[in-house]
């Protein structure tokens, strides 16, 4: 079996997509998948599976829409990669409160989007991820999902610094 870290997109935000993480857990054991552990409200799960990426991606997101009726997004990655990924970030880290990390449904081959009034802040394309530096704070950046979405045509979802930290210490941690 492989671990997994896997990103739901917009559940628990705002009162939409409401989901107990209990129920969630209990809904993952169901669907066969091993060592199941969610940290936080907003969509960060660590399995174990037989199963490759897309096939974990599939199962989750037809259980989420069977037994809670919401349409949510899911993204998964193997520990290597989400270890590259924090790895790989570009921009300073002395301030984690403005580094974040945008997880990518697919790879994507542009470098530059069309994005202004930006400012200082910044980001970064590199195939599946986003990275983002932003100075002037998240509550007024323009570097957003949404945003993301609509110039690359692909889904989204952001994680902070600490969370990306934390998952990947969880998922390295003995079952």
């Amino acid at each position: 079996m492989k671990k997994y870290i896997v990103l739901l997109r917009g559940i628990n935000v705002s009162g939409k997509n409401r989901i107990p993480m209990a129920d969630l857990r209990d809904l993952l054991d169901d669907l066969g998948f091993k060592n199941v552990q969610t940290f936080i409200q907003s969509g960060n799960i660590i399995l174990e599976s037989d199963e490759g990426k897309s096939g974990i991606c599939t199962k989750i997101k037809a259980g989420i829409q069977d037994k809670f009726g919401y349409d949510v997004p899911v993204m998964a990655r193997t520990i290597p990669e989400w270890k590259k990924a924090i790895e790989n970030y570009p921009f300073p880290l002395e301030n984690e409160k403005i580094v974040a990390f945008v997880f990518l449904n697919r790879k994507i081959y542009e470098s530059k989007i069309d994005v202004k009034g930006i400012n200082d802040d910044a980001y970064f394309i590199d195939n599946d991820m986003i990275y983002i530096y932003c100075p002037s704070g998240f509550g007024k950046t323009k570097l957003s999902n949404k945003l993301f979405e609509k110039k690359l045509q692909v889904t989204a979802t952001t994680r902070n610094y600490n969370t990306t930290v934390k998952l990947l210490e969880l998922a390295e941690s003995p079952s």
